[in-house]
């Protein structure tokens, strides 16, 4: 008998990704197969999209239609509903209220000639769903994930390998929770939320960084960014690759990033006493920064963690990097459909 197999589509703003996994949960393959979104043509062009590359991933790896026992789906929220899209920063607004749960559903059928069960959930959570099953290997312990980017992504995952939802779709959307400012000594600058109380993402995501960078540049005011020409936003980008040369102003940017991280990491353990927290993002990329930077933002997120945990917890959460990449939202989507199947 042929073995079954679960695949996720992480189908993100720019880039979809396919992946898999087998009844047991292990990967079928490491190698990401990738393709433009096209969102710009339409929710309609976009699924069939997702049914083309889930064909081109089964027929890379010898599979067929017949083993797929459930496809899950990593997309950007917000949602109106379970699987209906709300507006999206990063999407054309043909995709308010697409209903891509029933319209995948339907594709995946046809394509396949039988129902197909899927899951839909936010790309967040489900890359949380595969860092977190690495992270916690054999055990059952639970696992917040943070993933500073352009904002900071969040996820909780639970004992049964799944993550958090509420009741309105909107559980863990933890970057926006505000801030101890007192203790980071800044401002409460606005977020691209509407919020204006500092919420945590402003402080440790490529969201705030012109913000915060414009206010240490105060104390550089002879650095090469404090004269140069470029928008405040492209500045910031120039400083990860400053922080890996060395850069005093730099270092000291993603220092503070990292006290706000360790501050946000103790303030969830409070509410949800996780074993795991996973750190992800691109400052945890090994393509994009040295071992050397990613020592020491992590050392500075456990130290100033550990200061405000209580003792029971300090020698029980581990604060690990994350492992998966680009990979981790379409292995995470298929893992839940997994998860799902067998609930």
């Amino acid at each position: 008998m042929s073995k079954i197999v679960y695949i996720g589509t992480d189908g993100g703003a720019t880039t979809s990704k396919v992946g898999g996994v087998w009844s047991d949960g292990s990967t079928i393959s490491t190698k990401l197969l990738q393709s433009p979104t096209n969102s710009a043509h339409g929710p309609q062009a976009v699924v069939r999209g997702w049914v083309e590359a889930m064909s081109s991933y089964l027929a890379q790896n010898d599979l067929s239609w017949d083993q797929v026992g459930g496809v899950g789906l990593a997309i950007p929220g917000p949602f109106q509903r379970y699987g209906v899209f709300d507006r999206s920063p990063n999407l054309p607004e043909s995709f308010i209220g697409f209903d891509v749960h029933t319209a995948y559903s339907s594709a995946l059928a046809e394509r396949a000639g039988r129902a197909v069960p899927l899951t839909v959930g936010n790309d967040g959570n489900m890359g949380g769903v595969a860092e977190a099953q690495h992270a916690r290997g054999n055990s059952n312990g639970t696992v917040v994930m943070l993933a500073p980017g352009s904002g900071l992504g969040c996820a909780y995952i639970d004992q049964s390998g799944l993550a958090l939802d509420g009741d309105t779709l909107a559980g863990m959307e933890a970057s926006h929770m505000p801030a101890p400012l007192h203790l980071l000594g800044t401002k409460a600058y606005p977020c691209g939320c509407g919020r204006t109380w500092g919420c945590v993402e402003v402080y440790t995501s490529l969201s705030g960084l012109p913000y915060l960078l414009s206010e240490k540049l105060q104390e550089y005011p002879d650095h090469d960014l404090a004269k140069s020409d470029l928008s405040p936003k492209e500045r910031s980008f120039a400083l990860r690759g400053l922080a890996q040369k060395g850069d005093k102003l730099a270092t000291d940017l993603f220092d503070f990033q990292a006290k706000a991280m360790g501050l946000h990491v103790a303030s969830l353990a409070m509410a949800l006493d996780p074993k795991f927290v996973v750190i992800g993002g691109g400052l945890m990329d090994p393509e994009a920064t040295s071992a050397s930077f990613r020592e020491r933002y992590l050392g500075i997120v456990r130290a100033t963690a550990r200061e405000y945990l209580w003792p029971s917890q300090r020698d029980v959460i581990s604060i690990v990097p994350a492992a998966l990449g680009d990979l981790s939202q379409a292995i995470g989507a298929a893992l839940a459909a997994l998860y799902q199947n067998r609930a």
